[in-house]
């Protein structure tokens, strides 16, 4: 386990619109506030886009990842954590739960998922923080460094 230890800083509250793409449009917004590490929260609605559900065989590296195409309108309820990449910055991590009728699917926001209608953010700033995203050659992936 690594550890890091880190103060609120500020909050914000962001009401994404229809067709809104995510996770592009938060990173682009922690960019223009400055926010090089925090926490996310979304509830509300998707309209289309893929999630990663897992990998094809966990004994694998790197994962083959399980695409999930979001098929119609879904809400959604999802978290995540905001730390600069390898370029300084701001990269998001955001998983979720999206449901529609009686079918339920949890996995990675991948990018190029929409907005559908409105999407409801909580992003709270975390500074004293040198947290950064660095790419891990055996799983192919940016790994939080805290």
């Amino acid at each position: 386990m690594k550890a890091a230890e880190g103060n609120m800083g500020r909050v914000f509250v962001v009401r994404l619109e229809e067709g809104d793409v995510i996770p592009d449009c938060l990173e682009k917004f922690s960019a223009q506030k400055g926010i090089k590490a925090g926490l996310v929260t979304i509830i509300g609605g998707i309209g289309e886009g893929n999630i990663v559900t897992g990998p094809r065989c966990s004994e694998e590296m790197p994962p083959d990842p399980i695409i999930t195409p979001v098929e119609g309108t879904h809400e959604v309820v999802g978290t995540g954590v905001i730390a600069l990449n390898d370029k300084g910055q701001p990269s998001l991590h955001l998983h979720g739960s999206l449901g529609r009728s009686e079918k339920a699917a949890v996995g990675c926001f991948r990018p190029g998922l929409k907005t559908w209608l409105v999407g409801e953010v909580i992003i709270c700033e975390i500074l004293g923080l040198e947290s950064k995203r660095v790419f891990d050659q055996k799983s192919g992936f940016s790994l939080l460094e805290p």
